[in-house]
């Protein structure tokens, strides 16, 4: 089992930045793939962020629209995963979801099988 528990959230003006963590226990995260999603109201939710698990190479991939802006990252001393966003945009505002999982494909949720509680960011302009 995996608990994870993210935090970081708030209520930021468009071009400010936020760092997102990821509080994980259970397991060593460096064993897993780490994703984050994020969930705008009346939207599904979406991929956002990934790093792969060490073996496989420590990999991270980002969706088109947060490349430049936004990077993932991982201590596996403090086993907490960190999404450092900055140059934050109105349409950022969603809420934000850590996850870990087992699969290869980096994008699906479906391939995540742990999940935290979420954090709201909100982008004002």
């Amino acid at each position: 089992q995996v608990q994870l528990v993210e935090s970081g959230g708030g209520l930021v003006q468009a071009g400010d930045s936020l760092r997102l963590s990821c509080a994980a226990s259970g397991r060593t995260i460096s064993n897993y793939v780490m994703g984050w999603f994020r969930q705008a109201p009346g939207k599904e939710r979406e991929f956002v962020a990934a790093i792969s698990s060490t073996w496989s190479g420590g990999r991270k991939y980002y969706v088109d629209s947060v490349k430049g802006r936004f990077t993932i990252s991982r201590d596996n001393a403090k086993n907490t995963v960190f999404l450092q966003m900055n140059s934050l945009k109105p349409e950022d505002t969603a809420v934000y979801y850590c996850a870990a999982g087992s699969g290869s494909t980096y994008s699906d949720l479906k391939e995540y099988v742990y999940w935290g509680q979420g954090t709201q960011v909100t982008v004002s302009s």
